[in-house]
């Protein structure tokens, strides 16, 4: 690979905390219909907080209910009150506590909330790349064996390199003698200045016969890398600092290399000029445009660069005119050199480096860019395209995995050689995320609602409706952890933290949504309007325990805003201990239950109740049968049936 054209850039990844809230709106707490009373939950929730009970479970849906509806004031209480009261919680709502104080005006306990969400978060931040990939000629090797390459028929004994694909042509640079008596050698490889070369391809991307390229665009010094907008009209290519007959030095008198433009004109290229952040002081080159042709990528070692030389990108604007270069940043970029970036329709950038861990000189890694703008950890395609030499300028048709690279390895025909490979398996180790979203109480499917996926730090990754049959997908990589966030008008919204497994494959998660506000009816159970499954007491005794009590503030404030309702209390066992034994205990117990609600303020004949033992078995745990822990549980129970509305 010659000094002359070799700008190595890389790509950085500014980490951001993005956290989208929801606007899922609370329904209505007085709404009734006939023969129908909704139980507004969260209000119920935040009557029973005031009174003084505390539980860290009732924190949290309090201050997720007002954190995914935007009310971050609200959330930064009910958050507060949750980490007031334990230690044990989830690194999720260590983020979601710092996004509510800083919205609140705390931010220097927002950054102290933050802090720890980093240090108890699954990624950790970006150290020094050889330390922290000590084994990364495992993972080269991990990711070889995936390509078949062979020469791509159209080299010669000079340099060819820097393939580019238009129009079913394939345009490359070459500093091959086409015999013109003008033709002029660079004295530091006595070879002649490179020029644009360009071959039809056939179906199965086979260059045919080599021609010049335009001559239009040919000028006395290097032209170089060139990439084409989709219509084939606009081109963006390197040239040395040479216009009009004009050569530009920097003040060391060193004529270095531009990115020029040329649109093509009844089959001429015109219009030649230089971008706009273009210098004589630094050099810009190896263009490559994005698939919508809105943003340019291309090396460069202008001011702010990292290293030798970054990768950046910059909008190009439908007038014509470009926005501000962006440094692409530390993931991507090193102290090393960046350069030849290409960027496919999947949302992947291709790059050469010798700043990442690789086999020796350039090798070509690739990133997945996120949404927001980030990337993925880089990583080395791995051996048949990379070698000991250097190897750069990758370029792949996503839909047939065909495409082409250069290397100046061993054994080719010239000083730089362009190869031709079909990818037999993508490097990326990817599953299906996917399940069903359903009603928690009925099991009915909720088509409709919407689904969002964010990494570990909670950067938005994509967002899908599920479809009629209720359900969703997202195409997710291997061994990461993720945040999936559903949502329906009428449910509360909620999020679940899923592992990927490490191979190719699917994972399923099924998401149950509750009802924000809970329909019931007669001879419907009000307890499972809270997730009451179990009033609980001391063992083989009746008195209310603490725990207890905050359930049944749940139905005394129902029972409070509803004079009219009417309740059957029942209580059951499992089926050890004696017949008799069970049924005084679950009775003694229900009765407990019942006066502790007169005692509050309940009207005796608006509720009546007794125990029903090891009677009304929920499954098959009769006496005799060996039966887990769990499957007993479920026969524990405590039910507060409606009798009237």
């Amino acid at each position: 690979m010659k000094n002359y054209i070799t700008l190595y850039l890389t790509i950085v990844s500014v980490f951001s905390f993005n956290c989208y809230s929801q606007k899922a709106q609370l329904a209505s707490a007085d709404k009734k219909y006939e023969n129908y009373s909704y139980i507004d939950a969260i209000k119920t929730y935040e009557r029973v907080a005031e009174k003084g009970y505390k539980s860290a479970d009732m924190f949290q849906k309090l201050g997720n209910a007002y954190y995914f509806n935007g009310k971050l004031e609200q959330s930064a209480k009910w958050y507060g009150e949750l980490f007031a009261m334990t230690t044990d919680i989830q690194p999720v709502y260590y983020y979601r506590y710092a996004q509510s104080l800083r919205a609140i005006g705390e931010n220097d306990k927002a950054n102290e909330m933050l802090k720890k969400f980093t240090k108890l978060s699954d990624d950790d931040s970006r150290g020094d790349l050889f330390l922290k990939n000590v084994n990364y000629l495992d993972v080269i090797k991990n990711n070889s064996g995936r390509y078949t390459v062979e020469n791509a028929g159209i080299n010669s004994q000079y340099s060819d390199y820097g393939a580019a694909i238009t129009l079913n042509k394939i345009v490359f640079a070459s500093a091959r003698d086409t015999g013109s008596l003008g033709q002029r050698k660079h004295t530091w490889t006595n070879q002649h200045f490179t020029d644009l070369y360009v071959a039809d391809l056939d179906g199965e991307m086979n260059p045919g016969t080599v021609d010049k390229f335009n001559k239009t665009v040919k000028s006395k010094f290097h032209e170089a890398t060139p990439t084409f907008t989709k219509d084939g009209k606009t081109m963006y290519f390197t040239r040395n600092n040479y216009l009009s007959g004009k050569k530009g030095k920097n003040e060391n008198n060193i004529t270095l290399i531009k990115i020029y433009k040329a649109t093509l004109e009844n089959d001429q290229w015109v219009n030649i000029m230089e971008l706009p952040f273009d210098s004589d002081n630094y050099s810009t080159a190896h263009p490559a445009l994005s698939p919508d042709d809105k943003t340019l990528y291309f090396a460069s070692d202008m001011p702010g660069t990292l290293g030798q030389s970054d990768l950046f990108k910059v909008q190009v604007n439908e007038d014509g005119t470009f926005g501000t270069p962006i440094n692409l940043g530390k993931t991507i970029n090193t102290e090393g050199r960046e350069t030849f970036p290409f960027i496919n329709d999947e949302n992947e950038v291709y790059f050469a480096s010798d700043g990442h861990p690789g086999l020796g000189g350039l090798d070509i890694f690739v990133s997945k860019i996120n949404e927001d703008g980030t990337f993925n950890k880089v990583q080395n395609v791995g051996t048949d395209v990379n070698s000991p030499k250097d190897d750069f300028a990758y370029w792949i048709d996503t839909k047939s995995r065909k495409g082409f690279f250069t290397s100046n390895r061993d054994g080719g025909e010239g000083f730089d050689d362009i190869y031709k490979f079909l990818e037999l398996r993508k490097l990326a180790c990817e599953q299906v995320l996917m399940g069903k979203i359903t009603d928690a109480a009925t099991d009915e499917i909720l088509p409709g609602a919407k689904i969002r996926l964010f990494d570990s730090r909670f950067n938005l990754m994509g967002e899908v409706i599920a479809d009629a049959k209720a359900d969703y997908s997202f195409i997710v990589e291997c061994g990461k952890v993720y945040n999936v966030r559903a949502e329906k008008e009428d449910y509360t919204t909620k999020e679940e933290k899923v592992t990927i497994d490490k191979s190719n494959g699917k994972t399923n998660l099924n998401i149950a949504l509750e009802q924000e506000q809970c329909k019931v009816a007669v001879g419907d159970d009000l307890g499972k309007c809270f997730g009451i499954k179990m009033i609980y007491f001391d063992l083989d005794k009746s008195n209310i325990r603490k725990e207890a009590a905050l359930d049944l503030e749940k139905i005394l404030d129902v029972l409070s805003q509803n004079p009219t309702m009417k309740l059957d209390i029942r209580s059951h066992t499992d089926s050890r201990a004696s017949n008799k034994y069970n049924e005084d205990l679950s009775d003694r117990r229900a009765k407990s239950t019942i006066n502790w609600l007169i005692k509050n303020g309940v009207s005796p004949d608006r509720l009546i109740g007794k125990g029903y033992g090891e009677t009304e078995l929920v499954n098959k745990c009769s006496d005799g049968v060996d039966c887990t822990e769990d499957e007993h549980q479920m026969n524990r129970r405590s039910e507060f049936i409606i009798t009237a509305l």
